[in-house]
């Protein structure tokens, strides 16, 4: 049975071990000044777990500083079902805020993982922490052992920078339908790539079939110049917390609609990410920085996607406003209550929100509800480029997306179905 945790923040992420071919050679093209890598500081405070394992807290404490939160425990595959609750101290004011839920993964993630955890929560610079944990009255098992608050502090926050963009040579899938936008590198936004020094890979047919939209959700309380002090401290946590071999998502969008590079292997590339469980073998992830569940994303954010998911699909040919089918690579559930077993055949948009593939509330209500809207822009940024290629050819070389693949996914989402099994 599919476990669910009842939580609200951001989006609960995994993926299934796979094989894949090494990172194919690499060149960097080099530019005027290449930003240096900001290492984040972390603190751990140990939750005590009540005797009757169903409830843990750890009282209110003053700490070092940090901007990022998260809760974790010892066995990644032990599922947290339950109430997870934060509250914070702001170090400017010294005041402490109200509760905050968050969300978590049942504990699935990559096979390097060393720790379960919910997921990252932002809270802006802090200095003091609360915790308190309940577990559902229907879990006998009360909570996992080793429960602990995980505290991260990116450093200080920096506007993107221009840095040195990875080219990869020979790289599959690289003759797109449309133009490929404007994307910040990793070194960019600073990663430290000394904690994540594992090797690039990739999906086992080296394409995907569909994009996958995610929120980071939790806070809006942060800038478009800090955004890449949020990725860092996502990156932290992903990789220094949980064990991951890098940070979860391809590619993060901030509220101004800049496209940061995330998982290392090359944005033309078929990165295998850390996003969707059961569906990163066959995919690939987009975060958008902040909370959608109640705030409509600014068109800056949903142009943003547009472009960027019309580029990436149409890197292999697959249209941003149609279905596609997607083969499970666990047991699993979604948001509208659909379940399904390892690799059962599934209907899904190409381009469709984490709670489709996944039982979270993740990207929001309100980030959801724009998805066709995303999908009607990327297939006119699609019709555009071949309109384009029109010109400068004497026969059209690209085939604009059709209106009946956009009303067919439109119903897919009217029915509130999330993903179908078809087989």
């Amino acid at each position: 049975m599919w476990s669910k945790v009842y939580l609200v923040a951001a989006a609960a992420v995994g993926v299934m071990a796979l094989q894949a071919s090494p990172a194919p050679a690499t060149q960097q093209k080099p530019t005027s000044r290449a930003p240096e890598a900001v290492p984040a500081h972390t603190e751990q405070r140990a939750v005590r777990v009540l005797p009757d394992r169903r409830a843990a807290v750890l009282p209110a404490a003053e700490t070092g500083p940090f901007s990022m939160l998260g809760v974790t425990w010892d066995d990644p595959q032990s599922a947290l079902v339950g109430r997870v609750e934060v509250r914070t101290r702001d170090a400017l004011t010294g005041a402490w805020t109200e509760w905050r839920r968050l969300d978590g993964d049942d504990g699935r993630s990559e096979e390097s993982a060393r720790r379960g955890g919910t997921d990252p929560l932002w809270v802006g610079p802090s200095n003091g922490a609360e915790v308190r944990i309940a577990a559902d009255a229907d879990q006998a098992a009360g909570l996992p052992a080793g429960l602990r608050l995980d505290l991260i502090d990116p450093r200080a926050a920096s506007a993107p920078q221009t840095g040195p963009e990875t080219v990869t040579q020979g790289a599959p899938g690289t003759s797109a339908a449309a133009p490929r936008p404007a994307i910040v590198s990793r070194a960019g936004w600073g990663a430290d790539e000394s904690i994540s020094p594992a090797s690039a890979v990739y999906t086992p047919s080296g394409k995907i079939k569909a994009f996958v939209v995610h929120h980071t959700a939790g806070s809006n309380n942060f800038t478009c110049a800090q955004a890449p002090s949020v990725i860092r401290g996502v990156f932290a946590y992903h990789v220094q917390q949980l064990g991951w071999r890098d940070i979860g998502y391809n590619f993060l969008v901030d509220t101004c609609g800049t496209i940061y590079e995330g998982r290392k292997g090359g944005v033309d590339r078929a990165v295998l990410g850390a996003h969707t469980y059961g569906f990163n073998s066959q995919t690939s992830g987009v975060a958008v920085l902040g909370d959608y569940s109640t705030k409509a994303p600014p068109a800056a954010v949903t142009s943003a996607l547009s472009k960027l998911a019309a580029w990436k699909l149409g890197q292999y040919s697959v249209k941003p406003n149609t279905t596609t089918t997607l083969a499970a690579g666990a047991d699993g559930g979604n948001y509208f209550h659909k379940t399904w077993k390892l690799n059962a055949s599934l209907s899904f948009p190409t381009i469709f929100g984490h709670r489709d593939g996944f039982n979270t509330e993740c990207p929001g209500d309100k980030l959801y509800a724009a998805l066709p809207t995303i999908r009607s822009q990327a297939a006119a940024v699609r019709t555009t480029a071949a309109e384009e290629a029109d010109g400068q050819a004497s026969s059209p070389t690209l085939v604009a997306a059709d209106d009946t693949a956009a009303s067919d996914t439109a119903s897919h989402d009217a029915a509130a179905h999330g993903s179908t099994p078809t087989g």
